[in-house]
């Protein structure tokens, strides 16, 4: 049975309501990692780093990549495969280097770029992926592994591909960095009710809300309001904080 934990939940930056976006997916032959904002930092206090790891990006915008500059310090004896949109490893190349961080090839560890969705056959699990509605291109996940389904949506408005990489899971976690009725055509974001639609329609069994933007969500108690105005729509919802934890 998957668990996930939730190690970084805040959109943008950190604040005390948590760090920026990182979710583990720990399962019985691997360790999945959704994004690499300054979640991932607490990363050894909940890995078993003999697993396999894959990391899973969904876009490039800092607040789920800045943490990459700390994975020097762990080792994951059976490597680190980065897995993302076309060109990842072109992009991720600059940034994992001098003069930003500590270079790839002074990891202790060996990494492996996957590039999706041309290479998602070298995947040891199902996974599917599509785009979703955001300012830049940004993937969402839908991974089947341990007979189970989780959907990972991060930035984005609501969309058919969301539903539809959704359907029927046993978790899903979308973002939900507006407040309710807030939207921005010209920055696409959920707010608690779209991202409660998305559940409904797609038959989704559970939904965790994360990713929320600092600037709007300022405390844990704006949370719990997104948690209410979605559970209008769609009961099984749970507003996510760092270190919670779901059993799938």
């Amino acid at each position: 049975m998957p668990r996930v934990i939730f190690l970084g939940t805040n959109g943008w930056y950190d604040t005390d309501t948590g760090n920026t976006i990182c979710i583990l997916i720990d399962t019985s032959s691997c360790t999945i990692i959704l994004d690499a904002g300054n979640g991932i930092a607490r990363l050894d206090g909940f890995v078993d780093f003999n697993k396999p790891a894959y990391l899973f990006l969904s876009h490039f915008h800092l607040d789920h990549v800045i943490g990459l500059h700390t994975i020097c310090k762990y080792n994951f004896f059976n490597g680190l495969w980065i897995c993302g949109q076309e060109g990842i490893a072109s992009i991720l190349g600059k940034i994992l280097d001098a003069p930003f961080t500590a270079p790839i090839e002074d990891f202790q560890f060996a990494v492996r770029f996957i590039e999706l969705p041309v290479q998602q056959d070298e995947l040891p699990f199902s996974v599917a992926s599509l785009p979703l509605l955001h300012k830049s291109l940004t993937l969402g996940y839908r991974f089947e592994i341990d007979s189970k389904i989780i959907t990972y949506c991060g930035d984005t408005g609501y969309c058919d591909n969301a539903v539809k990489l959704s359907e029927n899971a046993d978790l899903l976690i979308t973002e939900c960095a507006f407040q309710s009725g807030q939207e921005n055509a010209d920055w696409p974001h959920l707010n608690p009710e779209t991202a409660a639609r998305i559940a409904k329609e797609s038959g989704a069994k559970r939904l965790a809300l994360v990713h929320f933007d600092a600037e709007i969500y300022r405390t844990i108690g704006d949370r719990k309001k997104a948690q209410e105005d979605a559970r209008k729509i769609f009961s099984d919802t749970l507003a996510s904080v760092d270190d919670m934890v779901i059993e799938v």
